[in-house]
């Protein structure tokens, strides 16, 4: 087995990844611990390497291409394009100014859409967890390309497209979904956990999951989220995906489900929206779309999502302003 490099002990994590693949050793990549503990992933150079066609004609990105990577290199999809980007020459800048491309999470796109960050001619890739088309659609509106992708540090690239509704299996790569768990046959897997235990699973026949759920229908990919993530309440387990993914199917964007604890239930759903105008239309749209176990029974109204390190939102955060009482609930009539 040829040895195994860990890139983010390095001084240039980015010059490790690509003298690694000289020498043929192998890379091992810490997960973001948003689901769970976090731990290495160990795959081949070539499993990045061999992708970075399909980026560059899916971006346009190349030896012309100015890109700004605001997220650490701690997070595997902010190291995947500074590497890509040096790989094919391009120039990593420092902020928006001038960038022809930009590598962002949903909440750091939101974030600079509030602050007026000028996005127009510059082509957005958006990663890191689901992209709401009404978050596509302000980009687009502010003069910004955009391209989202839906993968894995186990699993790379599964799907690409503009936002979580049009998302399809990225070149090369095959998606069955199995008693509604996403599974994935593709060049770019992983081989798995370095000295740890993990959701990453391969099948006999060369699929793997890490356990996303989602479906998939006339080739399009529709990812509802790992099932880490429930709220007990009264004796039932509703999965905050399932709430999330309704209500954004509702027309509801910038939503975040949470369990806040409750005497006599255990915990409760709560939903946390960031703009109060919409509030009237969620509960309406929960009505309709969710289970009478799934509507959320708290609302509440948080303008800006707190984020981890890697820039994905931090539900464990906002569950715990949620608990605690520090953020405003929103009254009904708040929308009109």
């Amino acid at each position: 087995m040829p040895p195994v490099r860990h890139v983010a002990a390095a001084d240039d994590p980015v010059a490790a990844v690509l003298d690694a693949h000289e020498r043929g050793e192998l890379i091992a990549l810490r997960t973001s611990g948003t689901t769970s503990e976090p731990r290495s992933v160990v795959r081949t150079t070539r499993s990045w390497v061999d992708s970075f066609p399909y980026v560059s004609r899916l971006t346009g990105i190349d030896r012309h291409a100015r890109v700004w990577l605001p997220g650490p290199l701690s997070a595997t999809m902010n190291l995947f394009a500074a590497v890509h980007a040096r790989y094919v020459g391009a120039t990593v800048v420092d902020g928006p100014d001038g960038a022809t491309h930009a590598h962002l999470t949903p909440a750091l796109l939101h974030a600079g859409l509030q602050q007026g960050t000028d996005l127009a001619g510059v082509h957005v890739v958006v990663a890191g967890d689901r992209l709401p088309r009404d978050l596509a659609d302000r980009a687009g509106a502010a003069g910004a390309q955009v391209s989202h992708y839906y993968g894995a540090a186990e699993l790379s690239f599964v799907a690409w497209g503009t936002h979580e509704e049009d998302l399809r299996p990225f070149p090369g790569v095959e998606v069955e979904v199995r008693s509604d768990v996403v599974w994935v046959r593709s060049p770019h897997l992983s081989q798995g956990y370095d000295g740890a235990d993990g959701p990453f699973t391969v099948a006999a026949d060369g699929f793997a999951t890490v356990w996303d759920r989602g479906s998939l229908d006339g080739g399009v990919l529709t990812v509802a989220g790992r099932g880490a993530d429930v709220v007990l309440t009264g004796g039932a387990t509703v999965l905050v995906a399932d709430v999330e993914l309704g209500l954004r199917r509702a027309g509801v964007p910038d939503v975040v489900v949470v369990g806040v604890p409750h005497r006599r239930l255990g915990s409760v759903v709560a939903a946390v929206v960031a703009d109060v105008t919409v509030a009237d239309h969620a509960r309406a749209a929960a009505r309709a779309a969710l289970s009478s176990v799934q509507r959320p029974r708290l609302w509440f109204h948080l303008a800006q999502f707190p984020v981890t390190a890697s820039g994905k939102v931090d539900r464990a955060a906002v569950a715990a302003l949620a608990g605690a009482g520090r953020l405003p609930a929103v009254p009904r009539g708040a929308g009109s």
